[in-house]
């Protein structure tokens, strides 16, 4: 759900968090053994919450610690950053919690630590999202505070460029880690005319460009309640989220200025323009990145595709590009896929690293790989083992609040209904044989997938 180059949040959670964090850890085992409990169960996990002022929550109640998590997105991230001001919704991101209202920096930080409360905000491609999470005690301070930064943030001169100089030293650091160098490039040759092929974070000289008139416009334009999504997890019931939610969002514009851009179809690239891109880089080994069309969320192949990835590359050494790889030949420490899907673009990643002079070989054992599980599927004992570790690992993501609440969200931006994770267990135990050999053929394609490999390799690449 999540893309390897959109970085999640700007800047870390400040120190206040770790009381709540504390209290979090102590509820984890109780938490997920319910989780597990109530997919089985009749009744729904999410509960659906209404606010009179229409704004709809995804709820997971949980009063077993006296902490309240809530998380929310606005459609139009970075992908509608203007091409001369690239990172200006990162910036903004790092900037709400920088001041509002009559609070300065140092106050508005001063009222979060001293009432331990966290809130931070994030920008992705395709939304503007933020997270808070309270003791229940202080939860009206926390909606205040999160209301504040929402509807009136100051974009003091003194915090734009603190944030500004923070942006830019993250991104020389960007510019000096491979394997965001290589996600970068990938993202280029995938999307070239399309917003997803610029820098999330933009670059140091769009960064300077940036003006407090910019971030002002961008708050105004962008947060608005109509495309609004929130969910929350935590000792909180329905009536008072609702009379939260409207306090929070209430005074919000109704609409968010447009924000349209392109479709972004990979499977619809020129091969010329698939041709692998070579990136220098020093070192003994090499990072290479793979991409091709993927399958949207909520489309009926999508928890057969998921359980592919999952036997092609999923966690640990058993998977079939691991054996092919690593096990076999020792040419990799590991090789992984997966699922990526954006607002305007579904893709399927393949990464790993091998030894300068084995690239060529480790990408023509990924693309054999490939190549005939597209042709011949999976063995019957593979799709068990992934439909046992999907379904078993799952209930650990929720561990806590933060974690419930954040995924909740995902659900949301990915178009499922609330009623989801009642039914995904049972969705990834249908998938037969059959299911995974037509999808296998649909997705697996690899003449048609994009090639980035960043290092030294000598010799083809294809």
């Amino acid at each position: 759900m999540k893309a390897p180059w959109a970085f999640q949040w700007a800047f870390q959670w400040a120190f206040q968090w770790a009381l709540l964090l504390a209290l979090v850890v102590l509820g984890q085992p109780a938490r997920a053994a319910a989780v597990a409990k109530a997919s089985t169960a009749k009744a729904s996990l999410v509960e659906r919450v209404v606010s009179p002022g229409g704004i709809e929550v995804w709820l997971v109640r949980d009063a077993k610690n006296p902490i309240i998590a809530l998380d929310w997105s606005f459609r139009g991230g970075a992908a509608t950053d203007p091409i001369d001001r690239l990172g200006l919704a990162a910036m903004a991101a790092g900037l709400l919690d920088e001041g509002a209202a009559e609070l300065d920096s140092a106050a508005f930080q001063d009222r979060l630590a001293d009432h331990s409360v966290g809130l931070a905000f994030n920008a992705s491609r395709d939304w503007f999202s933020g997270a808070l999470l309270t003791l229940r005690e202080n939860r009206q301070e926390a909606f205040t505070l999160a209301r504040l930064a929402l509807t009136a943030p100051r974009f003091d001169a003194d915090a734009v460029a603190r944030i500004r100089g923070q942006l830019q030293v993250a991104v020389r650091r960007e510019e000096a880690d491979p394997v965001t160098v290589a996600y970068h490039a990938l993202a280029r040759q995938l999307f070239p005319d399309h917003p997803y092929g610029r820098p999330l974070r933009g670059t140091t000289d769009t960064l300077a460009a940036i003006t407090i008139g910019d971030l002002r416009g961008f708050a105004a334009r962008r947060l608005a309640r109509n495309g609004l999504l929130v969910t929350a997890a935590g000792d909180i019931d329905p009536a008072e989220l609702a009379a939260a939610v409207d306090w929070i969002f209430g005074a919000l514009p109704a609409e968010p200025a447009p924000a349209a851009y392109p479709d972004a179809l990979p499977n619809a690239l020129p091969s010329a323009d698939l041709r692998p891109v070579a990136v220098p880089w020093p070192g003994p080994q090499s990072l290479f990145v793979q991409a091709g069309a993927g399958i949207p969320p909520g489309d009926p192949d999508w928890p057969a595709a998921l359980l592919l990835s999952h036997i092609l590359g999923g966690e640990g050494l058993e998977s079939r590009l691991a054996e092919a790889v690593r096990t076999r030949r020792g040419l990799s420490y590991d090789v992984q896929c997966n699922l990526q899907s954006y607002a305007r673009a579904d893709l399927f990643i393949v990464t790993g690293s091998t030894a300068n002079a084995t690239v060529g070989q480790a990408l023509g054992l990924v693309r054999h790989t490939l190549a005939e599980v597209a042709a011949h599927g999976v063995t019957a004992r593979e799709l068990r083992d992934a439909q046992t570790y999907l379904t078993g690992s799952f209930p650990l993501q929720f561990t806590n609040d933060r974690a419930i609440a954040a995924l909740l969200l995902d659900i949301r931006r990915d178009g499922y209904p609330a009623g989801f994770l009642d039914h995904r267990d049972a969705l990834l135990r249908r998938v037969t044989l059959a299911d995974i050999r037509r999808v296998a053929a649909r997705l697996l394609r690899p003449d048609a997938m994009a090639t980035v490999v960043v290092g030294g390799a000598t010799g083809p690449l294809r």
